[in-house]
């Protein structure tokens, strides 16, 4: 299937790795150009110089650091300039630490309220302008299941991404006229160093091993394990395309059917 995205300039916060890499992986297959961002300009030159032999039609790596949203305007100029200007955005960011709701600190929402909302959303109402004048653009919020089925460890990831959530409703209908769509990729149990990471706070809350909690959480999914960050990244790629054009507003769950919901 041709996904329409051979020359589309695609923009992939946090792609040297993980699910942000996922998606970067699955729109140089299809022949995009592409700029990533990360922290490690090691990291970018070496992610940068794969996904051009995976087929990108060109790629480079910008650093920008979402703890610092004036970082974002400058990653957005240099996305600008090297591809000419950005049809696709991808909204990716590390999660916060675990906690439980009553262990949430005042100062940790604060902190962690301009990663996860006030950067992202700056990087977004940059691109659009653009987007809207062209008649086409697609942003992709790299989400969580925590949006819409609160999980029990992660009470700051749940509290401030639903915000994002409720920007996405929002903004989706105000620009779906001019072409542009705007969507969440949300992961549910996917392999990350993210995961191992959480799952091994939460085994030593919990005095067990890593090994069990990831034993006992796949016990819970109906696919009976957990996906890997390739089974993710080609949602993306469609969402990007000219095959995701009639898609906007939605959160599109990529879990192995672990939330039960209708909603």
């Amino acid at each position: 299937m041709d996904l329409g995205l051979k020359g589309r300039r695609a923009l992939v916060m946090g792609g040297t790795k993980g699910l942000g890499r996922s998606i970067a992986d699955s729109l140089a297959a299809e022949g995009a150009h592409l700029v990533i961002s990360g922290r490690d300009q090691g990291r970018l030159d070496a992610a940068a110089a794969q996904l051009k032999t995976a087929g990108a039609a060109s790629a480079v790596g910008f650093p920008g650091d979402v703890a610092v949203p004036d970082d974002m305007n400058r990653l957005y100029d240099a996305a600008v300039k090297a591809m000419g200007g950005v049809d696709i955005l991808v909204l990716n960011h590390g999660g916060p630490p675990p906690c439980t709701a009553t262990q949430m600190k005042e100062s940790d929402l604060v902190t962690w309220f301009t990663s996860i909302v006030v950067s992202p959303l700056r990087m977004a109402n940059l691109a659009l302008p653009a987007m809207r004048a062209q008649k086409f653009g697609r942003i992709i919020v790299v989400g969580s299941t925590g949006m819409q089925h609160p999980i029990s460890y992660l009470a700051l990831s749940n509290t401030l991404r639903a915000s994002v959530w409720a920007w996405v409703k929002t903004v989706s209908g105000e620009v779906a006229e001019d072409g542009v769509t705007v969507n969440v990729l949300a992961p549910g149990s996917i392999l990350t160093d993210r995961t191992t990471e959480t799952s091994a706070k939460n085994a030593a809350a919990k005095g067990i091993s890593v090994e069990q909690v990831l034993a006992d959480a796949a016990k819970e999914i109906p696919a009976k394990r957990y996906g890997m960050p390739s089974e993710y990244g080609p949602m993306g790629a469609f969402l990007a395309g000219d095959t995701g054009s009639y898609v906007t507003g939605s959160m599109i769950r990529i879990d192995g059917g672990r939330v039960r919901g209708m909603v």
